[in-house]
């Protein structure tokens, strides 16, 4: 033996063994996705103050502001710059945590987002868990129930009922909402955030189309899960049906479940926007409202930016957890 072959092959580094990884490509992929789409995000937001026709110093002050005043407001905000010097000072500003100053109150615009994110991320999250804990039982259950066309009369019920249920606009919804619950059976407040009585109304307007919806598509799911061989041999096996259909249903009707409930998640939170304003919701959806009426662009651009973001972080989420679901289909599609 030659001292050639004893010379053992040389190792691939930590890094070329952490690059050809199938999972830190698509989590590199995912993250180059998330930079361009929040890059793209902060130009539009920007973009949006000089978009508008108008001055938004002079509409924001009122037309009878004095002309110095209006002057010397522009001049505080930057915007008798170049708009190229006024980007790359936007964009400075955001990576020091600096959302500018509201032209009304003269509040720095994050310590208003800071006061308002809560009651909005609360009423999110709050319609989100109860669209899950509604749509999936419901879903597999009209999908055990109506398996090889069985009880027609409660699948024409039930997708007839979704069907128009959940077409009907949240502003809609929510209006109705108030007028029999609130105001005629009073049995729920119909303005503001206080206990968990208020948080009733508002979460049943966000949440009762995305449930139906997704129960809908659940029981599609389920139905064609429960045609596979696979789930055939369970039932052959003698397995509980309630245990076959956790084991084997449930898990792989997963996937399309957590697409579409990504989707109604960034959903939400833009509805969150029409809700606030019918409810009297002190979250950022009434105060975006309030500062376009007043032409307060810092607050909306701030508000904008966050909503975006926000969508942007659940796609990725998602994305993250339907690979952890389904590795081999997910990180080869990339």
């Amino acid at each position: 033996m030659t001292s050639a072959h004893l010379v053992a092959p040389p190792t691939r580094t930590r890094v070329s063994a952490w690059v050809g990884n199938p999972w830190a490509r698509f989590l590199l992929r995912r993250a180059g996705r998330l930079l361009v789409s929040l890059a793209v995000l902060v130009a539009l937001a920007f973009l949006m103050i000089h978009l508008i026709p108008g001055d938004p110093v002079r509409a924001a002050l009122g037309l009878t502001a004095p002309p110095d005043l209006v002057e010397a407001r522009r001049e505080a905000l930057g915007l008798n710059d170049p708009i190229a010097v006024q980007f790359v000072d936007y964009v400075r500003s955001l990576f020091a945590g600096d959302l500018g100053v509201s032209m009304t109150s003269g509040m720095p615009v994050s310590e208003t987002i800071g006061q308002r994110l809560p009651a909005t991320a609360s009423l999110a999250v709050a319609a989100f868990v109860v669209v899950m804990l509604v749509a999936i039982p419901l879903g597999l259950a009209m999908a055990v129930l109506t398996r090889g066309g069985r009880r027609r009369g409660a699948e024409l019920g039930f997708t007839s009922t979704s069907a128009v249920a959940a077409a009907i606009p949240e502003f809609l919804l929510a209006v109705g909402l108030v007028f029999v619950f609130g105001v005629t059976l009073g049995w729920f407040p119909v303005a503001g955030r206080s206990d968990a009585a208020s948080y009733v109304l508002p979460v049943v307007a966000l949440a009762l189309g995305p449930a139906l919806l997704m129960a809908r598509i659940v029981r599609v799911e389920a139905l064609a899960v429960m045609d596979q061989d696979f789930v055939r041999t369970a039932r052959a096996k003698r397995l509980p049906p309630l245990r076959a259909y956790l084991r084997h249903v449930f898990p792989n009707a997963l996937t399309s479940t957590l697409t579409i409930g990504g989707l109604l998640l960034s959903g939400m939170i833009v509805g969150t926007v029409l809700v606030e304003n019918v409810f009297a919701w002190p979250g950022m959806g009434m105060t975006i409202v309030s500062s376009i009426l007043s032409k307060d662009y810092p607050v909306v651009q701030g508000i904008v930016l966050v909503y975006g973001a926000a969508v942007l972080l659940v796609n990725l989420v998602v994305d993250v957890l339907l690979a952890l679901a389904d590795p081999r289909s997910t990180i080869r599609e990339g």
